[in-house]
């Protein structure tokens, strides 16, 4: 069964999603999304660096960054590469360690928590599906309930509630490798993976950027309605801010390690910074451009 597209968004001529980004930007100042006001998670003055190599400095990675997100919401980090975005990620379920600062996940301070407990209370999709490759699309899927001891029966219910949920044919995709899965197909299974233990919290590191666009622009809808019947916290990285746009709830711009701003795509428009102004520049012309390009009338 199909789901219904988040938020009732219309496509535009030549099915492009790139288009309407400044009638999104009016539309979330217009009609803002609520959030929650208790945080899930939350950085505190956060820092990291890593061996810079060779007796070079050491890298910053995060440089003093405080942020919290709140329970319900869909958080976008943007940033180029470098930025910092990607290990601000992996921080909050302790794939790596702060230097500084401290982080909670649901009110605990994660320097006290077990990191292999932590890891399998919270979702996370890779950017390229990151599924093993010997094991079926329902290994794959039942991995972390396996793992945290379900009965055997539990784990195949859960599978096939799964597959249902992000529109995979249980009988053509179930038994299925992942090297014979499309790139879209191996994506919807790493999504299904991360919802496997019933998280509250779900990380996504750059997870539709390699696919090709049209599959792109149908799992990110798809997501993003996740998200929601679900009630899930989402933080996802991506350096595409017409993306974050389109999906998050509110964006933190990252640069250099440094938080440089948060906020809904209006009050981004409010930052004096000069990278946060050229990120929000960009959707609007590439929209101008489309504009002129595609015609009104043309194919839905």
């Amino acid at each position: 069964m199909a789901l219904p597209r988040a938020g009732g968004r219309k496509r535009l001529a030549g099915g492009s999603r790139l288009a309407d980004c400044s009638a999104i930007a009016v539309s979330l100042a217009e009609n803002p999304r609520r959030m929650p006001t208790s945080s899930l998670i939350s950085y505190a003055h956060v820092g990291k660096t890593f061996d810079g190599g060779r007796g070079a400095n050491r890298v910053v990675a995060v440089d003093d960054v405080s942020l919290d997100v709140a329970e319900g919401e869909f958080l976008a980090v943007v940033g180029g590469s470098g930025s910092g975005k990607t290990t601000l990620l992996r921080l909050a379920n302790r794939l790596i360690d702060a230097d500084e600062g401290h982080i909670t996940v649901e009110g605990e301070d994660v320097r006290n928590v077990d990191p292999i407990g932590l890891r399998r209370r919270i979702g996370y999709v890779f950017q390229s599906g990151g599924l093993f490759p010997h094991l079926s699309v329902a290994g794959n899927i039942g991995i972390t309930p396996k793992l945290l001891g379900w009965p055997a029966d539990e784990i195949a219910a859960r599978v096939d509630e799964l597959v249902d949920l992000v529109r995979l044919d249980r009988a053509q995709h179930r038994d299925r490798l992942p090297h014979e899965l499309s790139g879209g197909q191996r994506q919807r299974v790493g999504v299904a993976r991360a919802l496997a233990a019933k998280p509250r919290i779900v990380l996504m590191d750059e997870p539709f950027g390699a696919l090709d666009p049209l599959t792109r622009d149908a799992l990110g809808d798809d997501y993003r309605e996740l998200h929601r019947r679900l009630g899930l916290t989402t933080v996802m990285i991506t350096h595409d801010m017409t993306e974050a746009m389109l999906l998050a709830d509110r964006i933190a711009i990252m640069r250099g390690g440094r938080l440089l701003a948060q906020g809904t795509p209006a009050e981004l428009s409010d930052s004096s910074d000069a990278y946060v102004g050229e990120l929000l520049r960009t959707p609007r012309r590439q929209a101008e451009r489309l504009g002129a390009l595609l015609p009104r009338d043309g194919a839905a």
